[in-house]
């Protein structure tokens, strides 16, 4: 059982690592031609041996924008609440009740990194497709989805497995 609990720790801080990266680094789009990677808090250029941080289009919805950087930075913070709640509860709950609530929070980060990532394919660069592809954050965001729902579920499964 300690073997399993510290999987699901280390999932649990992949996940986060996962999700701070989509966030916080500057690969969402890349614009092939000129290597100007986008993000969803600015555009960057190379010039002169260094890099410049531009603003985003005017064509890019701001309310949608707006809505992406919420639930990315929402699920990161819902994910290192997770993590700390199920450090908690590993001490304090008795069995059988002992991850639901790190479950909920998983799969809140879980919720918030799909809205995130599925506004910003619905939104933005859709008349873009011949001048750039998706970069690696975009990829992570996706991933982060696919590990939170997993993690959430886990944790659920757990706490019915224990209570039986």
């Amino acid at each position: 059982m300690l073997i399993l609990l510290a999987a699901i720790f280390v999932l649990h801080i992949a996940c986060i690592i996962i999700l701070l990266t989509a966030t916080i680094d500057n690969a969402w789009w890349v614009i092939t031609a000129g290597n100007a990677p986008t993000d969803i808090w600015a555009r960057w250029i190379f010039v002169n041996n260094s890099w410049h941080s531009v603003d985003l289009p005017s064509q890019y919805p701001e309310s949608y924008l707006q809505a992406v950087q919420a639930s990315s930075v929402l699920a990161c913070i819902f994910s290192i609440i997770g993590i700390f709640v199920f450090v908690a509860q590993l001490f304090t709950l008795p069995k059988g009740q002992r991850f639901l609530v790190s479950g909920v929070f998983q799969f809140l980060a879980c919720l918030c990194i799909m809205i995130a990532a599925s506004i910003y394919t619905d939104r933005f660069h859709t008349d873009e497709q011949n001048l750039g592809s998706y970069g690696h954050c975009f990829i992570l965001a996706w991933i982060a989805f696919a590990l939170t729902f997993i993690s959430s579920i886990i944790y659920f499964v757990l706490r019915k497995k224990t209570a039986e």
